[in-house]
């Protein structure tokens, strides 16, 4: 029996349902091993078996693009998407022993699909023996948020930018005082594919203005089960100046003398300043600036803004 070619042996497979079916995560960039082993642990004569690792084609109705496969009568295997050439691979002796996994290395984005492992025997006029379908799901971590700001005009303006994450991520604004989600109406996020297909986030919280303001970025990756947060605190005050005077404090030394000795005291300051033309300078304490006070802080943003 001839050898049939991939194209001609997927058009026996359309419409096959998978027997079993599991997910899996891989990081981008990680390498990841899509299970398909047949459970009675039989050895396998390479000459005998087609195998088969295929994923739909988004858009293509019931058409399927294959990943790798391996020909009954071929020493190894071939590829079938440019996609994923030099990437997926398929052991030989591990196929010998039941085990039908297939190797994908430096996972991309593009890799979130459902595999379909099918498995065919020549001696069995291309029975099915094996189907296998894995959902691969793929995420990648976003960089820390960065929030900038605020920008003062009627209202305080934040901007909260994060990169390089997938899937697609969850983005809230937190009051930082008591963790409550801010109202989505105040924010407008937009998040965007780079040239990596991994997606890039910028934020824009308006608010309100109010004398102190505490608030969070957070940017949530469902799949890793991760909340990334950064913050920015502002305090907005106004500077009051204030100048003081020194009192006369009447806890000085000498100050409890009887009235005739201070009398008498001054009598001779009074003479000695005629004489030199100095007047009561170490007596007299100059005002003293203090410099600008900050007015006291009102308590941080407690509820939603």
């Amino acid at each position: 029996m001839r050898p049939r070619s991939p194209g001609l042996l997927l058009l026996l497979l359309w419409g096959l349902q998978a027997e079993s079916q599991e997910e899996v995560r891989a990081m981008v960039g990680s390498d990841v091993r899509l299970r398909c082993i047949y459970p009675e642990g039989n050895s396998f004569d390479l000459n005998d078996l087609y195998v088969y690792w295929q994923i739909s084609v988004a858009g293509k109705g019931n058409a399927d693009s294959v990943v790798t496969y391996h020909l009954s009568g071929n020493s190894s295997a071939g590829y079938g998407d440019n996609h994923y050439k030099d990437r997926a691979q398929l052991s030989l002796d591990s196929m010998k022993r039941g085990d039908f996994s297939l190797h994908l290395r430096n996972v991309t984005p593009q890799d979130e699909q459902r595999f379909n492992c099918l498995v065919f025997r020549k001696s069995l006029e291309l029975e099915k023996i094996l189907e296998v379908a894995v959902t691969l799901h793929v995420a990648a971590n976003y960089s820390m948020p960065v929030v900038s700001g605020p920008s003062q005009d009627e209202e305080l303006t934040f901007t909260c930018t994060s990169t390089n994450g997938y899937p697609r991520p969850n983005v809230y604004w937190i009051n930082k005082t008591d963790n409550s989600v801010l109202d989505g109406a105040l924010q407008n996020s937009t998040v965007s594919l780079n040239a990596r297909g991994l997606y890039d986030v910028v934020s824009v919280l308006r608010i309100r203005r109010t004398p102190r303001v505490n608030v969070g970025c957070c940017i949530e990756n469902v799949l890793l089960h991760q909340n990334l947060t950064s913050g920015q605190t502002e305090t907005l005050t106004g500077a009051k100046e204030s100048i003081t005077e020194d009192p006369v404090d009447g806890s000085h030394g000498g100050e409890h003398q009887p009235v005739l000795s201070v009398l008498v005291v001054l009598a001779v300051i009074v003479a000695l300043a005629l004489a030199t033309g100095w007047l009561c300078r170490s007596r007299c304490p100059p005002r003293s600036y203090t410099g600008a006070q900050l007015a006291r802080p009102e308590l941080a943003l407690a509820e939603h803004v």
